[in-house]
């Protein structure tokens, strides 16, 4: 008896179905029954998630070899679907699978994101396939959900991306070389940008300097003048008041002479005698 009965447990995530004498028996997720080993095959479609890893050989719109390297994931959404294009059997003690099926699947799908990117890559130069990585994996995966190659097998395309996208060795130099160029040229640019910038910059000090020394002459030149004018105007000043003090002594000098004028000789110089005395 046990060797005619056997019981089996399925993973959670694949869908199970029971074959006797041709016909399903039972199906369902992550299912586990007894089953007769004689008259019973199994057949389990994995619908979780899977991950493939790819790498695509491409030719560009202006002729230049490029190497695409991604990654896409996918699930099985209907297994009946699926079952009817591939054979998932499995060996229900190993639970291997006795086709390579799986590998196809996988195959048959890397081939329809292919061909998309190859579409891709043909309407885009070499450099705005290496710039342009992302753009071009979401238009991939649109594309490919909008044909119904997928749905037939049962099949969604949950994500698509592109790790590296690599142009050949010998192009990968002459753009390293023709970018380290332009960053030369960016960098003198900027060396010479900043000596124009520091001549520019001496010339303002310069002029600076120049205008300050024209300004200090100018008010140089004003305060001269004002100091002569004011010493002009200071011996007009004393002149005046020079010429006011000798009239005023020649009036009183007048005044004086005035006095002896009625005076005889004799008399006039006994004064005058006596006047040199008392000065000696």
């Amino acid at each position: 008896m046990l060797g005619i009965f056997q019981f089996f447990k399925s993973e959670p995530t694949d869908y199970i179905f029971k074959y006797q004498g041709g016909k399903v028996a039972r199906e369902g997720q992550g299912i586990a029954f007894y089953y007769l080993t004689a008259i019973t095959s199994i057949v389990s479609v994995p619908t979780g998630s899977v991950d493939v890893n790819f790498i695509f050989n491409e030719m560009t719109s202006n002729f230049q070899s490029v190497t695409l390297q991604g990654q896409f994931v996918y699930r099985i959404t209907n297994p009946k679907r699926a079952t009817e294009l591939f054979r998932f059997t499995i060996d229900p003690r190993s639970k291997s699978y006795q086709t390579d099926d799986l590998e196809i699947l996988k195959q048959r799908i890397t081939n329809v994101i292919q061909i998309e990117t190859r579409r891709e890559a043909l309407s885009r130069s070499l450099e705005e396939t290496l710039r342009a990585s992302e753009t071009m994996a979401g238009f991939v995966l649109a594309r490919v959900r909008e044909q119904t190659l997928l749905e037939t097998m049962g099949v969604e395309l949950m994500s698509l991306f592109f790790q590296a996208v690599k142009p050949t060795p010998e192009v990968a130099k002459a753009l390293e070389a023709e970018q380290r160029e332009h960053l030369l040229r960016t960098a003198d640019e900027a060396i010479y940008a900043r000596r124009a910038a520091a001549v520019g910059e001496e010339r303002k000090i310069k002029e600076n300097e120049l205008q300050n020394k024209i300004v200090l002459e100018q008010q140089r030149e004003a305060l001269l003048k004002l100091e002569g004018e004011h010493a002009q105007s200071e011996a007009e000043f004393r002149g005046k008041a020079m010429e006011l003090e000798a009239q005023y002594h020649a009036r009183v000098t007048e005044l004086e002479l005035n006095a002896y004028r009625d005076i005889e000789s004799r008399k006039l110089l006994a004064l005058g005698i006596r006047d040199i005395g008392k000065n000696a």
